[in-house]
């Protein structure tokens, strides 16, 4: 038996061109729609917002609350005390991460 030829298996038959099926706007199961970044003071508001937020999107919309600091991937207990050691440095909305290897003259730079 012979085998129809490619372009008859396209996604959408109708375009002259073939189309992937996954170049389209549909996020995927699991994907972060929407990320908030607040003081813990405004935490009720957020929550609200996001609850009536939920209803303009199809299907069931998850509400999560991180144990990060702001859009940083540090924990919200550690940051404070990492700051205080020198272990992270502000560097615009984010931090920068100090380790502790590297050459003696940066380490007595950031510490005198």
């Amino acid at each position: 038996m012979g085998r129809r030829p490619a372009r008859c298996y396209r996604y959408c038959k109708n375009k002259p061109y073939p189309k992937s099926r996954f170049c389209r706007g549909v996020p995927a199961i699991g994907q972060v729609i929407m990320s908030i970044r607040t003081k813990l003071q405004n935490k009720e508001h957020v929550i609200e917002a996001l609850r009536r937020a939920k209803f303009k999107f199809p299907g069931r919309q998850k509400i999560h609350i991180s144990k990060k600091w702001g859009f940083t991937k540090f924990n919200a207990d550690e940051f404070e005390d990492m700051v205080a050691e020198k272990r992270l440095i502000p560097d615009g909305c984010g931090v920068k991460y100090i380790p502790n290897r590297g050459p003696l003259d940066k380490w007595r730079a950031l510490h005198s």
